[in-house]
This record gives structure tokens, sequence and C-alpha cells, in this order.
């Protein structure tokens, strides 16, 4: 009995610390090192040290390859990451000008009209465009399914005319 108790515990370090490697990986490292951890058994759609998602990571670094490989293995392009400084991974990668990456999570499946933080935060939309992303902006909205809608910027600069 002693023996399982201590291979469950030793499994679950084993587990968390490929989450942790994944999760840092996703964001940082080349796109053969993510396949050799979800090979070796890390989940994509697991989060790692502070709730962070290894697609989130991929896609704020614009690691395009590793967004398509963590897609490829399961990874919900619609899941949030984090606990509200992070949020969704097409949001992130819209917020920098990622394009490549928006190309990549919109054809996975992300919904450009979610908004972060449970529903109350921006869209994929409006980061692009308080960003100053036009390009981004012109992706997200080019089906006309996404709409930036107000932010505090837009709002603030309609109430100064």
């Amino acid at each position: 009995m002693k023996a399982l108790v201590h291979n469950r515990a030793v499994n679950r370090r084993r587990r968390k610390k490929l989450q942790q490697r994944l999760t840092e990986a996703a964001g940082w490292a080349g796109v053969e090192r993510v396949v050799g951890l979800i090979r070796a058994g890390a989940d994509p759609n697991t989060p790692g040290p502070g709730r962070s998602t290894p697609l989130y990571r991929a896609s704020v670094q614009d690691r395009v390859d590793n967004v398509r490989v963590l897609l490829a293995a399961g990874a919900d392009p619609n899941a949030e990451s984090g606990t509200g400084e992070e949020g969704l991974p097409l949001c992130g990668a819209a917020c920098w000008g990622h394009d490549r990456s928006v190309r990549v999570l919109l054809a996975a499946g992300a919904d450009p009209n979610q908004r972060e933080d449970n529903g109350s935060g921006r869209t994929a939309a409006q980061w692009a465009e308080a960003g100053g992303h036009r390009h981004t902006l012109e992706l997200l909205t080019a089906d006309h399914t996404a709409t930036p809608g107000p932010t505090r910027r837009t709002t603030e600069a309609a109430g100064a005319r």
C-alpha cells in the first residue's frame, strides 16, 4: 500500500514538472521541444505555473509553429489563461499584432468575439484596435463577425470631440 501511495505521488510530481516544462517551452523553445513534451505525456490544455496555458504562452510570443502543434494536440483556442494578467490566446496575439498566430488561431476556431475575464474584458479586435495594429484588426473583422466595439480609448476620443 505504501508503494502505491509513493508511486502516485511520484507520478503527480512528474506530471506537474512536465506541464511546467511544456508551458515554458511553448513560449520560448523550438517546436521539437514542444512535440517531445507532448509525446512524453504533457497535456496542451493543462495550465502550468500561474495557471498559464501553453497555447497562451505560444500565442503571445508569436511562436506560430508551437501554436500549430499545440492546437493539433488538442489545445482549446478559446480557453483563458492565467489569473488576470493573461487571458485568451487570440487576445494575447492580437494585442501584440502577431498576425501569423492570429491567422492560425482563427483557422482553429478561436472566437474573435469572445471577451476575456470571463466575459467582462476586451475582445481580440478591441485589443488590436487599442494597440494600433490595423492589419491584425482587419484579419479579425474580415468576415464581419468580429467588431471592435467601444474601448476606453475610442470612447474617450468620442467624448473629446
